[in-house]
C-alpha cells in the first residue's frame, strides 16, 4: 500500500470513529463487569487479561529513590535490566529482549529508531514522570506497533498531579548532589488557568563528572551534561472534553569514547558528541455521557547525535523524525468492553559527514554520496474485546492487523509486509484471594528504519535479503495470584517463540553482502519463571521477586555484542525491598539485588561461521547490590522534603549483566566489554514547594 494511501486510510478512520460513536449512543448502560479504567493521555492502562507479570512505577518511587537514569528507574522491577552505566549509552532488557524490540511511548508518542548502535534510544528525565508501565511479552491489540516484547508507557505530570488541594498556583524548586559525581537542579512551575485546565513548565539541570568503579577507577567518558525544557497544559474543558499539549526539549552533552557503551583505555581519545530530542504531544479525549468515550493522540518527535571523529572523517551526525497518532473508540456495553482504533505512525532517519568533503570523502565508501536516508510507513488496525462471562471468569480477545513500508531512499531498495495477530486471556478467580489466568498473545512486526550510523553501504552490495520475511512473535502465559490480609503472592510461566527473526549481523564479507546486512536469521525462543511476594502491615513493608529466563536463537544463548538491536543472557536474579515508614512523612527502604553468576557463555558464533574461527566462551561473574533510601519532611507536608540514598552500599565492582560482556580476554577482542556500574553513590536532595 503506497504511503499517501495508508495516511488517507487513517484520516478516514478519525473521520469515521467519531460518526461511529455519535451512531451507538443509545447503547445500553454499562454493566457490573466494565474491567478496564479510562484510557488516560491516549493509552489503555496496561491491564492485560491472561498476564501476571505487568509492573508499574509510581511517582513516590521515583522520588525516594532520586532516580536519575532509567537504570535507577527499573532497577527493582521483575524481568527488566537495564545495560550501560553511563546515561546516554543505556539500553532496556525485557526478559533478556532489546528495546528495540519493544513498543516505547510518552503520553502516546512513540519512541522510535535508533541514531547509534552504541548508544542507547530511550532518553526520560525521571523528574517529569508520574508513572511508568510495563508490559512483558506480547499483549492485547492495544498495546501498539512492534510490541514483539511487550510495552513500555512513560506518563508525564500535569499541574493536576501537582496542585495541593484549594490552591491554583504554586511551584517547586530541587537540589541534589550526587557524590559519585556531581549534581542535579530543577525548578517547575504549575497553575490552574480556567476551570480544570492547568499549565506546568519545568527546567532540569544535571551535571555529571565521570564516575568511579567500586574499586576506585574513574571511568573516563562518562561524564556529562544535560538540559531539558518542558511544557504542557490540558485538563478538563467541560461537556466530556479533554486535552493535554506538551513539548520537550532535551540536550546532552559531553566527551564519550567512539564506542560509549564499551570504555575508553588511558590511551584512548574522547570525542565531543552532543544528543537532542525534541518532542511535540496532543492528547485529546471525548467522553459520550454514556456507554462511549474516544481517546486520540498525535505527535512529532525528533531526535539528533553528532559525533565529531576529528581523527578520522570529521563531524558525522544522525536524525530521526517520527509522526504519527492513535485514535480508539471505547464501547462497555453489559459485559463487554471494547476498544477498537486505528493508528499510524512515519518514520524518516537520515545520517550524513558535515565536515568539508575533503575531510570524510577518503572515509565514504562512494565519495559522491555524503547523505544517506531512509523512511518508513506503519498502520494498523485494532479491536479488543474484554468480557466478564461470570463474576469470576473475565475473557479478554482481540485482532490485529499491521502493515509496514519501507523505502531505503539513498540505495532504491523497498520492502513491505503485513498481517494479522491474536491474542486470548482468561482471569478465572478461583476464590476470594486466589486468581488463575493464562493468555496467549501473538504480535507482528515487519523491517523498520535501521541504526542512523550503518545507513551507509558500498556501492554494488545487497542491503536487504530477497523476500525478507516479517517477526512474528506467539507468547503463552500461565499463572497464580494470591491476595489477602496484606500478603500477595504469585508465581507465572512464559513460553516466546518469535519467527524469521530480523537481524543486521554486522557482516564484513566478500561481495553480495553489504556490512549492514539485514537477514532473516531463525528462531527466537526463550521460557522462564517469575515470582512474586510482598507483604504490608502497619509501617512494615517487604517485597520480593526472582527470575528466571533462557533466551536463545536457533538453540544457542545470545549476547549483545553479537546480537544486538536482539538481547542478551542475564543470571538469575532476585530482589528483595523492605520499607519501613513510622509516620506519613518519614519513611526508610532498604533494597538487594543479586544476578548470579553465568559461566562458559558461548560467543563467537557469527565470526566463526563467516572466517572459520573457532567460538569462544565468556563468563559474567554474580554481583549483590545494596541500595538504602530514606525520606523525610519536618514540617509534615511537602514545603520541605528531603532525601538521601545509598547506591551501593558496599562499593561492588562489576559489569551488568545486561551491558555487553567481557571479550578482553579472547584474542583480537580486547577491546569489547561493557562499562563498570558506578562504585558507591551517596545521593542527597532537597526540594521545596511554594
Amino acid at each position: 500500500m503506497p504511503f499517501v494511501s495508508r495516511a488517507v486510510l487513517f484520516a478516514s478512520a478519525a473521520i469515521v470513529l467519531p460518526s461511529l460513536a455519535q451512531a451507538q449512543d443509545a447503547s445500553p448502560p454499562e454493566g457490573d463487569g466494565a474491567p478496564v479504567a479510562l484510557p488516560v493521555e491516549g493509552g489503555e492502562p496496561i491491564v492485560v487479561v491472561g498476564k501476571l507479570t505487568d509492573a508499574s512505577i509510581d511517582r513516590e518511587e521515583i522520588e525516594l529513590t532520586q532516580a536519575n537514569d532509567l537504570r535507577d528507574l527499573f532497577r527493582r522491577v521483575p524481568s527488566v535490566a537495564v545495560g550501560g552505566s553511563l546515561g546516554i549509552a543505556q539500553k532496556i532488557y525485557v526478559r533478556g529482549l532489546e528495546d528495540s524490540l519493544l513498543n516505547v511511548s510518552i503520553d502516546g508518542a512513540q519512541v522510535q529508531g535508533t541514531l547509534f548502535h552504541h548508544i542507547g534510544r530511550v532518553a526520560i528525565e525521571p523528574e517529569l514522570l508520574e508513572q511508568v508501565e510495563v508490559q512483558t511479552g506480547a499483549g492485547e491489540a492495544t498495546s501498539g506497533f512492534g510490541a514483539i516484547g511487550g510495552a513500555i508507557r512513560f506518563r508525564t505530570r500535569d499541574a493536576a498531579d501537582l496542585l495541593t488541594p484549594g490552591r491554583t498556583v504554586g511551584g517547586m524548586a530541587k537540589a541534589g548532589w550526587f557524590s559519585n559525581d556531581g549534581y542535579k537542579l530543577s525548578a517547575t512551575l504549575y497553575a490552574r488557568l480556567i476551570g480544570d485546565v492547568g499549565i506546568v513548565g519545568s527546567y532540569v539541570h544535571s551535571d555529571l563528572d565521570a564516575f568511579d568503579d567500586g574499586a576506585g577507577n574513574t571511568i573516563r567518558g562518562t561524564a556529562a551534561e544535560q538540559n531539558l525544557g518542558f511544557v504542557k497544559i490540558g485538563g478538563e474543558v467541560g461537556g466530556g472534553h479533554r486535552f493535554s499539549l506538551s513539548y520537550e526539549q532535551r540536550d546532552e552533552e559531553g566527551e564519550f569514547g567512539a564506542r560509549p557503551n564499551w570504555p575508553v583505555r588511558a590511551d584512548d581519545t574522547l570525542f565531543p558528541a552532543e544528543a537532542k530530542r525534541r518532542t511535540a504531544i496532543a492528547n485529546y479525549g471525548y467522553d459520550f455521557g454514556g456507554p462511549l468515550s474516544l481517546e486520540a493522540t498525535g505527535y512529532w518527535t525528533r531526535a539528533e547525535f553528532e559525533l565529531d571523529r576529528f581523527d578520522r572523517w570529521g563531524l558525522y551526525g544522525a536524525e530521526i523524525e517520527n509522526w504519527g497518532g492513535d485514535l480508539r473508540l471505547r464501547a462497555r456495553a453489559g459485559a463487554h468492553d471494547l476498544t477498537v482504533g486505528a493508528e499510524y505512525r512515519r518514520d524518516a532517519v537520515f545520517s550524513e559527514y558535515r565536515d568539508d568533503p575533503a575531510m570524510w570523502q577518503d572515509w565514504a565508501w562512494d565519495p559522491t554520496v555524503g547523505r544517506f536516508e531512509e523512511e518508513g510507513e506503519l498502520f494498523g488496525l485494532y479491536l479488543q474485546d474484554r468480557w466478564q462471562v461470570l463474576d469470576p471468569v473475565l475473557v479478554s480477545f482481540g485482532v490485529r492487523y499491521d502493515s509496514y513500508a519501507l523505502d531505503l531512499r539513498t540505495y532504491g531498495a523497498q520492502t513491505d509486509s503485513d498481517g494479522l495477530s491474536f491474542n486470548v486471556g482468561v482471569d478465572y478467580e478461583i476464590a476470594p484471594a486466589l486468581t488463575a489466568n493464562i493468555g496467549y498473545a501473538e504480535a507482528f512486526r515487519g523491517k523498520e528504519i535501521g541504526d542512523a550510523f550503518t545507513l551507509e553501504h558500498r556501492p554494488g552490495r545487497d542491503i536487504l535479503q530477497p523476500g525478507l520475511r516479517p517477526e512474528r512473535v506467539g507468547n503463552f502465559e500461565a499463572g497464580l495470584a494470591y491476595e489477602a490480609d496484606g500478603l500477595f503472592a504469585s508465581v507465572a510461566y512464559f513460553n516466546m517463540e518469535i519467527e524469521d527473526v530480523i537481524l543486521d549481523q554486522l557482516y564484513s564479507g566478500p561481495a553480495p553482502q553489504d556490512g549492514a546486512y539485514f537477514e532473516n536469521v531463525g528462531t527466537f525462543r526463550s521460557d522462564g519463571i517469575e515470582l512474586r511476594a510482598g507483604y504490608r502491615r502497619d509501617a512494615f513493608g517487604l517485597r520480593a521477586h526472582y527470575n528466571h529466563y533462557s533466551p536463545r536463537l536457533n538453540g544457542r544463548p545470545i549476547n549483545g555484542y553479537e546480537h544486538l538491536a536482539l538481547g542478551n543472557t542475564l543470571g538469575d536474579s532476585w530482589n528483595v525491598t523492605a520499607s519501613y515508614d513510622p509516620a506519613p512523612a518519614l519513611g526508610f527502604e532498604a533494597s538487594l539485588t543479586r544476578f548470579e553468576r553465568v559461566d562458559d557463555l558461548e560467543v563467537l558464533f557469527r565470526d566463526a561461521e563467516l572466517f572459520g574461527i573457532d567460538t569462544a566462551t565468556i563468563d559474567k561473574p554474580g554481583y549483590t547490590v545494596v541500595d538504602l533510601f530514606g525520606r523525610w519532611q519536618p514540617f509534615g507536608d511537602e514545603r520541605l522534603s528531603l532525601l538521601a540514598g545509598v547506591y551501593n552500599l558496599f562499593d561492588e565492582t562489576y559489569i551488568a549483566h545486561a551491558s555487553v560482556g567481557d571479550y578482553t580476554a579472547i584474542p583480537d577482542y580486547g577491546i569489547v566489554s561493557g562499562l563498570p556500574e558506578a562504585g558507591r553513590n551517596v545521593r542527597l536532595s532537597a526540594s521545596v514547594r511554594f
